[in-house]
């Protein structure tokens, strides 16, 4: 069962524009609640290793927890739903203070 801050390996399929696309890891940022019930659809916030200095961007360091390979950056200007068919793999987790900062950051965009 997936849980909120679980990075997983994700086709997000042909990007158009300036979207995030192809393969690539993601965090999960549905509620617990939410997942609990086992939803068809998820919401993602795309990880990319190319670090801009953005107040729409997380950054986060590898380590043994989250899985990644290099220092990425969550992209939370592109949160999408997904269908759980489009996840190939759970790498890790991002941990609370990591999620609680992307979350943070999805309030801003969204204005919540």
């Amino acid at each position: 069962m997936l849980t909120s801050g679980d990075v997983v390996e994700l086709d997000l399929g042909t990007p158009a524009g300036s979207e995030a696309g192809l393969r690539r890891p993601a965090i999960v940022v549905t509620a617990a609640r939410v997942l609990r019930g086992g939803p068809n659809v998820v919401q993602v916030v795309p990880l990319t290793r190319t670090i801009r200095t953005s107040s729409t961007e997380v950054p986060i360091e590898p380590d043994a927890d989250n899985g990644l390979v290099a220092r990425s950056s969550a992209q939370c200007q592109h949160v999408r739903s997904v269908a759980t068919t489009r996840i190939h793999s759970r790498t890790g987790h991002v941990g609370p203070v990591v999620l609680t900062e992307v979350r943070e950051t999805l309030a801003l965009l969204l204005d919540l």
